[in-house]
């Protein structure tokens, strides 16, 4: 529920901190006092479309603060899990406005996007009367608060397990028939690839191996060439061997003169001289291995043309022409595979199908039975609330096998029809201001005990209506306080004086500037509000005997509960 509400610097109010117990708050004042502004604030808080002209003129920015206290399971907490973000024990939501309309939003001090704080918003506060495509305004909700006022989560739960499977199912045979029709219209195709292929075998590398193949073979000559001077330059009389081998005999003749001096040289050149033993062995072992080969050359270069074609005509690097075969042969199997594949799949997605066909139908005929008691339900309020030629109807339509959902064959919408004879129409419709609001505080009076919002805000949802009337919707409010928190702003008296809480919200001049402010009042202060409601600018003692009999009725009913 809403704890606390903190406003700064929003159109007409400089500085508001207010906290709410629960059950019914009531806020009362004169017309054009600010109550509209409260809303703006808290819609503020809760997502609602930011407007520069609400910040407060000669402020540099407006910031509205709503703190809730929430069990660990609400789905509050579930969304900001989601998302990676804190949760605490209590649910700080924050937004700031900027004069040129941009805004800032947290949770718990932590920034998060509009579009974030608006989804939190909708699953802590239900405002009626400012957000009309919000909550019971939005036909799409509907099939939600029917299916939970029957308390329908396990079968809808399974319901969509089975849409799941049965999409899955469908997605799978759809992917195999595409791709077996595919692989017949290119088996032709298929077939000779594989096959040359298959006869080609091509191994990954082996691009690299025949292209250094052919550039050796190309200059086979040279590297002979090559190789030979090499040789003579390290063989021979007057070779690099020879040489050395001299220097090594004429420092070994001195040795044993030099007292040390030259025996690292003698040992250098010992290596020198098998290094250079090495280097011939290998221009040796070149010398067999390069060998100018016509047919070789012309077969290297043969096989390296025809597997880069080979990849070119397959869209491939010649190292993934495997791969490639591999694949073709997969699409050959689907075509010797496919008709028994496909019955298999076609099984499985018509078995899928009827599977959720009986979970949707068991779902229709439960909700068609709730439909019937919700109205009923619903009805039996409208008479009290002076709504007694209206009708409340849930119309429940099964679509067409392309509108079925996750949640079912069935469109549901809450239609209400003003008068006898009259034909229904969508509950967001049919009717404005206070009449709109007695609805759904009818609907919401039905659907006390099913409601996933803690907190519900009607504005004047007494507009309209005096006396009886008027005692029938503060009795209603009051009997619906006792599931969730209700804040009500209203002229009635009959409705200000069932708050357990109540608010009057007051415009004065402070100095130069227009202010709102808003206090709570004590029992005193609360009879001589309910006194002015009762008799307008001067407060009689009549009214205020009126006042004393409306708390003294609210104090014994409460007794006598």
């Amino acid at each position: 529920m809403l704890i606390d509400l903190s406003i700064r610097d929003v159109v007409l109010i400089e500085r508001l901190d207010l906290s709410f117990d629960d059950g019914l708050a009531v806020l009362t004042g004169e017309t054009g006092a600010g109550k509209s502004i409260l809303l703006d604030s808290l819609g503020l808080a809760l997502g609602a479309r930011a407007e520069a002209r609400l910040v407060r003129h000669g402020s540099n920015q407006a910031v509205v603060t709503a703190a809730f206290s929430l069990p660990e399971n609400h789905l509050a907490n579930r969304v900001l899990q989601e998302q990676g973000l804190d949760i605490d024990e209590t649910l700080v939501l924050r937004r700031i406005l900027k004069p040129d309309g941009r805004s800032r939003a947290y949770a718990n001090d932590q920034p998060i996007s509009i579009g974030l704080l608006r989804q939190l918003g909708e699953c802590l506060i239900e405002i009626q009367g400012q957000f009309d495509q919000q909550g019971l305004m939005d036909s799409t909700t509907h099939i939600d608060v029917l299916d939970s006022y029957a308390s329908l989560y396990q079968d809808r739960q399974t319901c969509a397990d089975l849409f799941r499977r049965w999409k899955e199912t469908e997605t799978a045979l759809k992917q195999a028939q595409l791709a077996a029709e595919k692989a017949r219209e290119d088996e032709d195709y298929l077939r000779h690839s594989v096959d040359e292929l298959e006869k080609f075998a091509p191994q990954p590398g082996e691009e690299d191996t025949l292209s250094a193949e052919r550039t050796m073979l190309q200059n086979a000559e040279k590297l002979i060439e090559a190789i030979n001077e090499a040789h003579q330059h390290l063989d021979g009389r007057s070779g690099a061997d020879a040489l050395l081998r001299k220097a090594q005999k004429a420092l070994e003749r001195i040795a044993d003169k030099a007292t040390g001096q030259v025996d690292a040289a003698i040992e250098a050149l010992e290596r020198a001289a098998v290094e250079i033993q090495e280097g011939l062995s290998g221009l040796s072992s070149a010398m067999l291995d390069i060998r100018p080969d016509e047919s070789l050359l012309n077969a290297t270069e043969e096989r390296l043309f025809a597997l880069r074609d080979l990849a070119r005509k397959h869209n491939a690097h010649p190292d993934q022409l495997a791969d490639v075969l591999v694949q073709l042969q997969k699409n050959l199997m689907l075509i010797d595979d496919s008709a028994a594949e496909l019955t298999r799949l076609t099984e499985e997605a018509t078995a899928a199908k009827q599977a959720y066909i009986e979970a949707a139908d068991a779902l229709t005929a439960k909700r068609h039975d709730a439909a019937g008691r919700l109205d009923k339900a619903v009805n039996s309020e409208l008479p009290p609330l002076k709504l007694e030629k209206a009708t409340f109807i849930t119309v429940q339509e099964e679509l067409p096998e392309d509108g079925w959902t996750a949640n079912g064959k069935d469109r549901v919408q809450f239609q209400v029809s003003t008068n006898p004879g009259t034909p229904a129409g969508p509950l967001s419709k049919i009717a404005s201001g206070g009449e709109l609001s007695r609805f759904l505080l009818a609907l919401k009076v039905s659907l006390a005990e099913t409601g996933s919002v803690p907190t519900l805000v009607f504005d004047e949802v007494d507009s309209g209506v005096g006396g009886a009337t008027a005692a029938a919707v503060g009795e209603r409010l009051d009997r619906l306080s006792e599931s969730v928190q209700i804040l009500v702003i209203t002229h009635s008296p009959q409705v200000a004086a069932r708050g357990q809480s109540h608010w009057r919200v007051a415009k004065s001049l402070n100095g130069e500037a227009m202010v709102t402010a808003v206090s709570r009042l004590d029992e005193a202060q609360r009879r001589e509000e309910l006194a002015r409601m009762l008799s307008g600018a001067e407060v009689t003692n009549e009214a205020r005997a009126a006042a004393d009999r409306l708390l003294a009725d609210r104090q014994f009913e409460g007794t006598d509960a």
